[in-house]
C-alpha cells in the first residue's frame, strides 16, 4: 500500500500499517502510521501559520493536498486547529517524517510540494514562509541543489536557468544530463504519483512540474546543439 493511501486509510479510522524501513527498524517489522499521519497534519498546519496569519485559502490548500474525509475527520480537524496556533514544534514533525521516509525521498518531495502549495495559497510567499520551507527541506535531507530545483519549480528562478529546474550543474556531461532528466522525470511523473496514491490536487501539481522539467530539458538540449553547431 502506498504512503498516501495508507495515510488516507488511517484518517478514515481503519487499521493500517506501513512497512518499517531504515537503520532503526528490525527486518519485517511493521509500524502503525498514526504517528506519521499526525506529523503530516501538524506540519501542514504550522506551514499555514508560518507568516503569522492562517487564511481561509491556506486552510483550503491544506485540505486539497492532505485530504481529510468528512466521516470521522473531526478529531483531525481539532488537531489541525491546535497545531496552527503556533509554528513552535514544526521541526519536530519534520524530523519524524524525515526519519520514517529517509529511504523514500520522493515521498518527502511530495510533502514539500504540498507545503509549497499551502504557502502559495494567499498569493504571496513571505520571507517567514521561505525560511520555514528552507528549514523543512534541510531536515528532510535535500541538498542545496535539490532544494533549489524543487523551489524554482514552484516559485520560479531569479534567473531563467533550466539547469536549476533539473537540479544539475551547467558543466554536467551529456550522459549525466540524460540520467538526471530520466530520474527526475520518473520520480515526478503524474502516473508515479497515482501509484503512490497522492490526492488529485497534488497530481495536478505534478502535471505542472513535469511540464517545467520537460521544457527545461528541451532548452538545454537545444542550447547545447546550437553551441555544438557553432563549434563545428
Amino acid at each position: 500500500m502506498g504512503f498516501w493511501r495508507a495515510i488516507a486509510e488511517r484518517i478514515r479510522g481503519r487499521s493500517c500499517f506501513l512497512e518499517c524501513e531504515g537503520e532503526d527498524c528490525e527486518p519485517g517489522r511493521r509500524v502503525d502510521d498514526a504517528d506519521f499521519a499526525m506529523a503530516l497534519i501538524g506540519l501542514g498546519a504550522k506551514m499555514a501559520k508560518a507568516d503569522g496569519i492562517v487564511t481561509r485559502n491556506e486552510v483550503e490548500a491544506f485540505t486539497q493536498v492532505f485530504k481529510l474525509p468528512e466521516e470521522g475527520a473531526e478529531p483531525l480537524r481539532r488537531a489541525f486547529d491546535l497545531a496552527k496556533q503556533t509554528t513552535l514544534g514544526f521541526d519536530g514533525y519534520a524530523r519524524r517524517l524525515a526519519r520514517r521516509f529517509r529511504a523514500h525521498p520522493a515521498i518527502l518531495e511530495d510533502v514539500l510540494d504540498g507545503l509549497f502549495h499551502i504557502a502559495k495559497a494567499d498569493g504571496v510567499v513571505s520571507r517567514a514562509e521561505r525560511d520555514f520551507l528552507d528549514r523543512v527541506a534541510d531536515i528532510f535531507g535535500f541538498s542545496d541543489l535539490e532544494y533549489r530545483r524543487i523551489r524554482n519549480v514552484h516559485l520560479g528562478a531569479a534567473e531563467d536557468d533550466p539547469y536549476l529546474i533539473l537540479g544539475v550543474e551547467p558543466d554536467i556531461s551529456e550522459d549525466g544530463l540524460k540520467r538526471a532528466y530520466r530520474r527526475i522525470a520518473a520520480q515526478n511523473h503524474p502516473d508515479r504519483l497515482v501509484s503512490r496514491g497522492v490526492p488529485p490536487e497534488m497530481q495536478r501539481l505534478a502535471v505542472d512540474k513535469m511540464a517545467a522539467i520537460n521544457i527545461a530539458y528541451a532548452r538545454i538540449c537545444d542550447e547545447r546543439a546550437r553551441l555544438a553547431g557553432v563549434g563545428v
